[in-house]
């Protein structure tokens, strides 16, 4: 008598892999757009909170540049390519910095909606972060 498995039986491992597979997938997509929410939420209150610091050592001015801005938040470069509403991709977020002496505004908005993230939120000159 040979021994191994049968067609049928391969078969039935194969339906119950693909229904765990089914389950499991949209579970993974659903952490994965719920972490860089987060992260983006996160990112924001640094930015902004770097900038408060920033006016209140500088006489109430704000900075204008990233490279003023890089004094009080090393990684400010990844997330700011620079003034002017350039934008930066990072963790299926966009994000979009316009700074002026006299305020700022940074954005972090889904690259994607519904895929990397569900909100679009800004930070506003006075560390207001608001969900758009």
């Amino acid at each position: 008598m040979r021994k191994g498995f049968t067609l049928v039986e391969i078969m039935i491992v194969v339906a119950i892999i693909a229904l765990l597979a089914a389950i499991a997938i949209p579970n993974l997509l659903s952490a994965r757009r719920t972490a860089n929410t987060a992260a983006a939420k996160s990112t924001l209150r640094s930015i902004s909170t770097s900038a408060e610091t920033y006016s209140i050592t500088n006489s109430g001015l704000y900075p204008a540049t990233t490279v003023q801005l890089g004094q009080y938040m090393t990684s400010i470069g990844s997330y700011c390519a620079g003034a002017g509403g350039q934008t930066t991709t990072l963790q299926g977020y966009l994000y979009r910095c316009t700074m002026a002496s006299t305020g700022y505004t940074f954005v972090a908005a889904p690259q994607t909606v519904g895929t990397t993230g569900d909100t679009t939120y800004t930070a506003t000159t006075g560390g207001v972060l608001t969900p758009l």
